[in-house]
């Protein structure tokens, strides 16, 4: 109900015994709690949350301007909602290795499963724009290291993304990879690669899980899940899908009301107040006090 009553330490051993199972992860985007409660219901098997929609949210590009404190709230208000793990986006770990200590502990703390940092410089960008500066192979070993020894939940599992694709060619970053399987990295999370022949050579190279973000409008091919399974990925993020058909809708919706002087036309296309009750589980409430679900919604 109010929070979900399933302990964090027990969303991450769940975590680590679903990626040892073999089977692909599906972790659709959520922009706030709701969301995440509709992907719990409709079967997923965890909830991600992108730095880019966390900025997006406020306002804001995804270029470096959310602040550890930020982002924390955010993730934390969406991982206590659910049963499911979540694994939320910590940027470049919001400075340097004693930040990126603060932050593992705030966000272990927060109740998420585990987290992503990244090896471009701050202030960052978005993964799929060109352009990206990467940090030297050791700045990032040494984040990672620090990033390990900060946790205290051995299952809150730490992923780190490489950017370095498109500016030092698949070989080199195959190579930053084993590098930061080696500093404690417990996943990897090859970023922008450019064909299934990419994933495959990841997967060869590292034995540590793998993660592809399937990302729209971006540098990667949507691939579906029996193509991403047959490459050995053991996670997929669709990070930003859940607020761009948001985002859509709202726009379009938007636009007939200004046209058309009233929303009478959009009526179908809303989520009705009976089922946005369903997702709420509104009745449950009643458990606790009468006076709350005293009507009925024809």
């Amino acid at each position: 109900m109010i929070t979900n009553q399933i302990s964090p330490y027990v969303k991450r051993e769940n975590f680590v015994k679903a990626l040892n199972s073999g089977k692909l992860l599906r972790f659709p985007g959520a922009y706030n709690p709701m969301v995440a409660m509709l992907i719990e219901q409709k079967g997923f098997e965890g909830v991600y949350v992108s730095g880019a929609v966390m900025a997006n949210s406020m306002g804001l590009p995804d270029i470096g301007f959310t602040t550890m404190t930020e982002v924390c709230l955010f993730a934390s208000q969406i991982a206590r909602i659910t049963a499911l793990p979540t694994l939320m986006d910590i940027d470049t770990g919001f400075g340097e290795s004693m930040n990126v200590a603060r932050c593992i502990q705030e966000i272990e703390h927060a109740g998420l499963s585990a987290c992503h940092m990244e090896d471009q410089v701050n202030p960052k960008r978005c993964g799929h724009l060109d352009n990206k500066t990467i940090v030297p192979v050791n700045e990032m070993v040494q984040k990672i290291q620090t990033a390990a020894k900060a946790k205290s939940d051995p299952n809150f599992m730490i992923m780190a993304r490489t950017d370095a694709r498109a500016s030092e060619g698949l070989e080199k970053t195959i190579d930053r990879m084993k590098a930061y399987v080696d500093a404690g990295a417990d996943m990897i999370f090859p970023e922008a690669m450019y064909s299934e022949a990419d994933f495959e050579a990841v997967r060869k190279a590292v034995s540590v899980p793998i993660l592809a973000n399937m990302t729209e409008f971006g540098k990667s091919k949507l691939l579906n899940t029996t193509q991403l399974s047959n490459l050995g990925v053991n996670v997929v993020i669709y990070p930003v899908t859940t607020q761009r058909l948001a985002m859509k809708a709202v726009e379009d919706g938007l636009d007939t009301i200004k046209e058309k002087g009233t929303q009478e036309d959009l009526l179908d296309k809303m989520q009705t107040r009976k089922r946005l009750y369903e997702v709420l589980k509104y009745e449950d409430y009643n458990a606790f006090d009468s006076q709350i679900y005293n009507f009925k919604l024809e």
